[in-house]
């Protein structure tokens, strides 16, 4: 049976590695923050507790046999619902799942901790801290990047503002990072539109090429491929 004093130590290094990774959610405005994720840590380690050490006073009568990761496994599978809480879906963009999947590695070092594996645990913190605020520059620079595109439309004068836009793509028209007018240098009465596209699949770009050169009002367009 634990003692008091390594009891509440384990509760406060749960809290403590929780808060590490709550932390790094809460800089970026997540629902699910700093904590949320020192709660979910704290609760999956006394959780652990009780199923390792909460029922010895009745492990020597006879014909009882427990089970001490039953308890644990349900933390895995129920955390889902705390995790599809912080999921959002707003057009055809699904935001959330990183920060879902945090709080299920929180609940996972809570686990870890409750069951005294203290180098586990910080290990994993190290780790996964390291995935969500060190791998997503590289992301941002290798990935995302490779994603963009841009698109340059001649259109008569005054008829392709971004709510007509937004009308001509639909949902689409969440794809679009950059949206610029401009008078023509050919002509005075024509409009330069220069798009620019984030984080668009090539199926998406196809798509949002075919509504735009479908525009009566579009006399030219130029594709000019990944930024």
């Amino acid at each position: 049976m634990l003692g008091n004093m390594d009891l509440i130590a384990r509760l406060i290094l749960a809290a403590a590695l929780g808060s590490v990774i709550g932390f790094e959610r809460e800089r970026l405005s997540w629902a699910a923050g700093l904590r949320t994720h020192m709660l979910v840590c704290v609760g999956s380690t006394l959780i652990m507790i009780v199923s390792a050490f909460g029922f010895a006073d009745v492990l020597g009568r006879d014909h009882i046999v427990l089970d001490p990761s039953r308890i644990a496994a349900q933390v895995v599978s129920g955390i889902g619902f705390l995790g599809a809480g912080s999921i959002l879906l707003r057009g055809e963009i699904i935001r959330g799942l990183t920060t879902a999947a945090s709080l299920w590695s929180v609940a996972a070092i809570g686990l870890a901790v409750g069951g005294g594996l203290y180098t586990a645990s910080i290990a994993a913190t190290i780790i996964i801290l390291i995935i969500l605020a060190g791998i997503k520059p590289l992301e941002r620079r290798f990935i995302s990047v490779k994603q963009r595109r841009q698109l340059t439309l001649l259109v008569e004068r005054g008829t392709l503002n971004f709510h007509a836009l937004h009308e001509a793509l639909g949902a689409g028209s969440m794809r679009v990072k950059q949206f610029v007018v401009q008078q023509s240098d050919d002509s005075a009465d024509l409009d330069e539109v220069q798009i620019s596209l984030s984080r668009v699949s090539t199926t998406e770009y196809q798509a949002i090429c075919a509504r735009l050169r479908a525009l009566d009002t579009v006399r030219e367009f130029k594709e000019e491929g990944a930024l």
